[in-house]
């Protein structure tokens, strides 16, 4: 069980570490898949969060969230208008309903993160346009990277695609390098802001790509009864999709790639 965050350790990553990390993002990957089978209505939250921890335990490998900086469960489970954090609980899935699901996975000390925006049922107009928008820019915003490439290639990606589709794209929560760290160096923010324009992102770092795209406006709530749950301040809907990526010397590498997901060019 984590407490707290250790120091960062090596950001560039040798051939060794590289596929430390490959075997941690399928392995995440692999999990998703797990969920992605009981994603329908009348299935809770709190079960969703028992699959994970069980399969993960079954596997022999650990859930990073539970017990991070005391969060009490396995994963996150964001359902409609909660942007992110949402903890697990008998909640039930309704018919229409959107949830993201982010799942943290340590394997043999490495770290896999993802998550993925599912759509129960049959979804609204706007509940499919902004996963589409979520899903969208992070593809972008990762097929826009190069080697040495300035972290704002993403943040510049996101919010142009964002704003040309009338949604909006939140600033507090951003992605972030991970390895044998949970959230380690350099910050991701979905947004272009000056230090993003100054950092690189050089071949051997890992870092997760997962913008937050809200169908109104951009600005959050905190839940202030459990600390943790993240809300649109509208309560309009909100969707994110999130990839851990490694930068190579050819470019960026996909290390949590789904074998039953949603690729690149799908259509919800």
């Amino acid at each position: 069980m984590l407490q707290k965050e250790k120091s960062p350790r090596k950001l560039l990553l040798g051939h060794e570490g590289r596929e430390k990390m490959r075997v941690a993002g399928r392995f995440n990957a692999q999990l998703i898949d797990e969920v992605r089978k009981i994603m329908l209505p009348g299935t809770t939250t709190a079960q969703i969060d028992e699959l994970i921890q069980q399969y993960t335990l079954d596997h022999g490998h650990t859930a990073a969230t539970l017990g991070y900086m005391g969060y009490p469960k396995s994963c996150c489970t964001s359902i409609n208008d909660v942007i992110c954090h949402g903890i697990p609980d008998e909640t039930r899935l309704n018919e229409g309903d959107i949830i993201n699901v982010d799942v943290t996975s340590i394997v043999g000390g490495w770290f896999g993160d993802q998550s993925e925006t599912f759509i129960i049922g049959k979804g609204s107009e706007e509940a499919i346009a902004v996963t589409q928008a979520a899903f969208d820019c992070m593809h972008m915003a990762i097929e826009a990277l190069y080697p040495g490439c300035p972290v704002s290639t993403i943040g510049d990606t996101i919010v142009a695609e964002a704003h040309r589709r009338g949604f909006s794209v939140v600033r507090e929560y951003v992605g972030h390098g991970l390895g044998q760290v949970f959230h380690q160096p350099p910050n991701i923010p979905h947004f272009p802001d000056r230090k993003s324009r100054q950092q690189r992102l050089l071949p051997g770092m890992c870092f997760t790509v997962e913008p937050m795209i809200n169908a109104g406006t951009r600005f959050t709530r905190l839940d202030k009864k459990d600390g943790w749950t993240v809300r649109t301040r509208d309560h309009r809907l909100s969707a994110q999709f999130e990839h851990t990526v490694l930068m190579t010397e050819n470019g960026p590498e996909i290390l949590t790639i789904t074998q039953d997901g949603p690729q690149k060019g799908h259509q919800f």
